[in-house]
């Protein structure tokens, strides 16, 4: 017979104290006198950290994929085009403002890492496997509290499970994973502050509490699915209370009023800023029952069976009920009947399930969410309702192979072993689909064929990619599974117009409106496409009603300013790119119009402003490059200029106007090479290019190329022959030029003529080259007579320069001999 270690009797009750908190007895907990935040831990031991860190790399293991995963859907809507996140609305908006809409600790979250790494995926992704392994151990630590046998599987079987990835691998679902933490942090608070009731060696259970209620109200602002905590904490203290009395419920009251609050404030964010409204949403009352049930038994099954596991399950049709219809419900209802009622031999069963049920309650389809719109069912929604399950799961494994014999203890940890593998790969292998948007979208469609949204999503990826064509193709797949669908119609339209099919476009828009008479984007797209076709005042028409819909609508301000623009009234359309603007400080594209109105209107320093911000906001903007490179030049910038429009010909290399006001700026700069090259370009794009032809036919001259400088200016004139500037380069060089081969004084004349009668007969610069081409064909008192007249009217334009040469041209004239040079007039 042993004998036992003798103690003090003050010492043998401190140990005999402690004792009763360690594993295996009271739940883990270490008695001390101390009493604060830090005092929930568990027992730090060896054992402890080992095991942590190993479901830690465990579950870190498990979502490598996500090291490579992008954003995809609704992570725009939250994060990265979030106004609250990325915008100007900042911070104060997340919680004074609607853009919280029902988690704003969430978007606090994402505020923060967007201030320390930016929209770089990684970093989101690998908070988000964090707080994953935090909940981990955490949920292991609840469950010893709790005296669930197998604690430690049943945590690691909840985290790798694969029905989890769609919660951690999807960058939204932050919400799910930070939530959970809270949700945690109350129960072992929750239940810390009972065992401190409970025992004269606890003291602050005060404390405790105040601290479970502060978690309790960080979780349901980080997800109100957290809203069936107060229920969840009966449930514990039911479960570790060795006699439970009704006016516990007394405590909860508190869980009670912020659980009640958050749950009002998400049926009513669900209804009127969601819009979870319609026929989508229209079940009756016996339809909801019969569905609930449905969903109960469809979770429990891919718990069980996680196979196939889709991003978005087909949405089951609600037909005519029968009784068979109402049998899923009532098998739950009896089954809690039936654990119930034999409660003290089902207990830990009836735990698991009620907890089970009870966590799915808000998700069970009586209150409506929009995620309904495509489908009842959701991996993400039974996050925390898996607990239940898997932790009971892992208490049966765990009972039945400790019930074999000492020589085959090696079981346990293969057959866990292999499980938790098991587990761990499929995780890995799902979360694949989550690595792209088109990813997602494909994966989910090779599932579930039928999905009219993953249609439209991934028409939607292709449209943001500038694949129109491809886009349209799923947009119509989309339209022919759901084709009341208005957000469809009216995307499948702005694809066509983007391909240039206005009239199928405008065809899909007026559907889009005859179904939803006050949809302000389709309203908007709408004028889009009459304004392309040139119907500017029906445009402008479609844009002032999606105004009025949507006063706020900064893409209606920015098109309807420019259909204004088209009418002329610059002023107009000023205005409502600065509205735009206002709205929407970071718009890059009214940022551009309106430097384009500016521009028009001579104020070069602003226009300049307009476009430098625009580019700031997207650097790849080639048409902002290229205006800023023209105001650039005309404020005589020229090396600037030149910078821009490079950028711009690197963005668009076929824009034949760029590479056309490259080469001016590259002949002011006397790069008379380098400028032909560029003038040469603008022609191979656009043969028709009068300008081009124009401008090159100057840069030859000044290389002395005057057979190729009168080619292009012939070309020029055979593309606008009633262009007096192009008339008069033309009749110059006919009349002045140095090779006598080459001069012609009667086309001189003829061409000239044209010209002055063209402009009134009052351009100095064309009488200056009437004169010379006169005197070129033996015309002297008439060429006389027009250099008179024209040294006058150069009077009245003040042009001294001009003066001069004419001055010493009549002087020729007089003298009966023409004037002979290549250089152009002006």
């Amino acid at each position: 017979m042993k004998r036992q270690k003798e103690f003090p009797a003050n010492e043998k009750a401190k140990s005999s104290a402690v004792s009763a908190m360690r594993p295996g007895t009271d739940g883990g907990w270490k008695a001390n006198q101390r009493h604060g935040f830090w005092d929930f831990l568990p027992t730090v031991s060896r054992s402890d950290w080992v095991a942590g860190l190993f479901l830690a790399t465990a579950i870190f293991l498990a979502y490598l994929p996500v090291w490579h995963a992008g954003f995809i859907w609704d992570d725009d809507y939250h994060l990265t085009e979030n106004p609250c996140i990325v915008g100007p609305v900042g911070f104060k908006g997340i919680w004074t403002s609607s853009a919280a809409l029902y988690y704003p600790l969430v978007l606090t979250s994402f505020w923060v890492q967007h201030a320390l790494w930016g929209l770089r995926p990684l970093p989101y992704h690998l908070v988000n496997v964090a707080m994953q392994a935090a909940c981990a151990i955490l949920l292991w630590q609840a469950l010893r509290a709790l005296k669930v046998r197998g604690a430690w599987l049943g945590a690691a079987l909840w985290a790798l499970h694969p029905v989890q990835a769609e919660s951690v691998a999807w960058i939204t679902e932050l919400k799910n994973t930070q939530s959970c933490l809270f949700y945690l942090l109350v129960i072992l608070f929750f239940l810390k502050w009972r065992q401190a009731a409970a025992s004269v060696s606890l003291k602050g259970g005060g404390w405790y509490y105040t601290l479970a209620l502060l978690c309790a109200m960080l979780a349901m602002l980080s997800k109100t699915s957290t809203v069936m905590l107060p229920v969840v904490l009966g449930l514990c203290w039911w479960r570790t209370a060795d006699r439970w009395r009704w006016r516990n419920v007394l405590s909860l009251v508190p869980f009670f009023l912020i659980s009640t609050v958050a749950g009002l404030w998400t049926i009513w964010e669900q209804k009127f800023h969601s819009g979870a409204v319609g026929t989508a949403w229209s079940q009756t009352w016996p339809e909801r029952i019969a569905i609930a049930g449905k969903i109960v038994w469809f979770y429990l099954g891919k718990l069980i069976w996680p196979h196939p596991l889709i991003f978005i399950y087909p949405r089951w049709e609600v037909g005519v009920l029968g009784m068979t219809a109402y049998l899923p419900v009532l098998l739950v209802a009896v089954s809690l009947a039936g654990l119930w009622l034999y409660r003290r031999r089902t207990q830990p069963v009836f735990f698991a399930f009620a907890y089970f049920v009870v966590s799915l309650f808000p998700v069970l389809g009586f209150f409506n969410i929009y995620f309904f719109r495509y489908s009842f069912v959701g991996d993400h929604f039974q996050y925390l309702a898996s607990i239940g399950p898997l932790a009971l799961a892992a208490a049966a494994i765990t009972t039945a192979l400790g019930s074999f014999k000492e020589r085959t203890l090696f079981l346990k940890p293969a057959f866990c072993g292999m499980l938790l593998v098991a587990l761990g790969t499929l995780t890995w292998q799902q979360c694949g689909m989550y690595a792209s948007v088109e990813s997602l979208w494909k994966t989910t469609l090779r599932l579930n064929p039928g999905c009219w949204m993953a249609q439209f999503n991934l028409g939607g990826s292709l449209m943001g990619k500038g694949k129109a064509d491809q886009a349209v193709v799923y947009f119509q797949k989309a339209l022919q599974l759901n084709s009341d669908d208005v957000e469809t119609r009216n995307d499948l339209g702005a694809a066509l117009l983007e391909m240039g099919k206005r009239d199928e476009a405008i065809s899909h828009f007026q559907k889009a409106l005859q179904l939803k008479p006050d949809y302000a984007e389709a309203r908007n797209n709408l004028g889009a496409a009459l304004l392309q076709k040139g119907k500017v005042d029906e445009a402008i028409i479609q844009f002032l009603q999606a105004l009025q819909l949507k006063p706020d609508y900064a893409q209606a301000h920015n098109n309807l300013g420019l259909a204004l623009g088209r009418k002329g009234k610059v002023d107009e359309a000023g205005a409502h790119f600065q509205l735009a603007l206002q709205i929407s400080p970071d718009y890059a594209e009214a940022h551009y119009n309106l430097g384009g109105i500016l521009l028009r209107k001579g104020s070069l320093d602003e226009a300049i402003t307009h476009f430098q911000r625009a580019l700031e906001i997207k650097a790849d903007n080639a048409d902002a490059q290229f205006s800023l490179g023209d105001a650039l030049q005309q404020k005589g910038k020229v090396d600037e200029a030149i910078t821009h429009l490079q950028e711009a010909l690197q963005i668009r290399p076929d824009d034949a106007e760029a590479h056309y006001t490259l080469g001016n700026a590259l002949l002011q700069k006397g790069k008379v090479d380098e400028a032909i090259t560029h003038l040469q370009k603008a022609l191979e794009i656009n043969p028709g290019y009068a300008e081009a032809h124009n401008n090159l036919g100057n840069a030859f001259s000044l290389k002395g190329d005057l057979s190729e400088t009168i080619i292009h200016y012939q070309q020029a004139l055979q593309i606008e022959p009633a262009n007096p500037g192009f008339l008069n380069n033309l009749a110059w060089l006919l009349a002045t030029c140095p090779q006598e081969l080459l001069r012609n004084g009667g086309k001189a004349v003829e061409l000239a003529r044209k010209a002055n009668d063209l402009t009134g007969g009052n351009n100095p610069l064309i009488l200056h080259t009437l004169a010379a081409a006169c005197a070129e064909a033996g015309r002297f008192p008439e060429a006389v007579d027009t250099a008179q007249r024209a040294l006058q009217t150069t009077g009245a334009h003040s042009n001294s320069k001009l003066a001069r040469q004419l001055q010493l041209e009549l002087t020729l004239y007089q003298a009966g001999t023409p004037f002979h040079t290549h250089a152009r007039p002006h």
